[in-house]
């Protein structure tokens, strides 16, 4: 019976003693900067307004917990239709560029967005993408899997024969993309859920719709789905083998990550409660 009890102790004492710690070295990577323009024009405000700000960071190798932020770079749009510039500035030292003088993106204009940072030049394009309005915002009372997920239901109307997409953004780092192939000119109701992990009733949120390119749609489907909805919006996290619209015309294999994007917005709030 002796035996029997100190048996365990023996295994103990052996595991203890061969006991290692072991250092996994990571390789780190080159840092690529992360161009985030994604323009928006609140069209169905009075007086129109834009949130037109450039995000500038540097990717970060895998463990590390924070984004680098760069705050020593040159910005500025062209408008190329009559090559007037709008300059930007980083007044927080945040990474965040805004513009000098009050801009609003015109209709049918094509501006380039001009990037410098470390002597090298980026470039990318960009006309405004017409959207429509959000109709309503309604919560419902359907779940999913565990039962106790929230529901809303945004309302739209949608412009007859043009292909139109769309990007939500329903708060709580809840993102979706959309396009109207099967529901082309007609009012649809765009479900979406939130985990009862990932909110907590009452609240208020804000959603906003943006209207899209096709290939700025495709861009964000992807980067959606690679980057979990995570860290705080899903640029913060961009795989490094999705490619923007954005180029290095300095060196081209030092490409940048991100997207120079311009799409009329409208947004609504909404107060969630508790359902019984």
């Amino acid at each position: 019976m002796k035996k029997i009890y100190i048996l365990p102790i023996i295994l103990l004492l052996i595991f203890s003693n061969c006991e290692k710690v072991i250092d996994v070295d990571v390789p780190s990577i080159e840092p690529k900067l992360i161009i985030d323009a994604s323009f928006e024009v609140y069209f169905d405000e009075n007086p129109i307004s834009a949130k037109s700000v450039v995000k500038l960071r540097e990717s970060a190798d895998y463990f590390d917990e924070t984004i680098p932020t760069v705050t020593n770079a040159t910005v500025f749009l062209t408008n190329l239709n009559n090559n007037t510039i709008i300059n930007f500035e980083d007044t927080n030292a945040d990474g965040d560029y805004e513009p000098v003088t009050d801009f609003i993106p015109a209709d049918d204009i094509a501006y380039e967005l001009t990037v410098i940072h470390n002597n090298e030049t980026y470039k990318g394009k960009a006309t405004k993408v017409k959207s429509t309005r959000i109709i309503d915002v309604a919560q419902g009372d359907s779940t999913l899997f565990s039962g106790n997920e929230v529901e809303i239901n945004v309302k739209i109307q949608d412009e007859l024969d043009i292909e139109n997409y769309y990007f939500f953004d329903f708060s709580n780092n809840n993102f979706s993309v959309l396009e109207d192939r099967f529901f082309d000119g007609q009012e649809y109701e765009v479900p979406n859920f939130y985990a009862e992990e990932d909110i907590v009733l009452p609240t208020a949120v804000n959603i906003r719709m943006v209207g899209v390119s096709k290939d700025y749609f495709t861009y964000l489907r992807i980067l959606i789905s690679q980057s979990g909805l995570t860290g705080g919006g899903p640029f913060e996290t961009v795989p490094t083998s999705l490619l923007g619209n954005m180029i290095n015309t300095t060196n081209e294999n030092n490409f940048p990550l991100g997207y120079f994007h311009i799409g009329e917005t409208d947004s609504f709030t909404i107060f969630l409660e508790e359902i019984e």
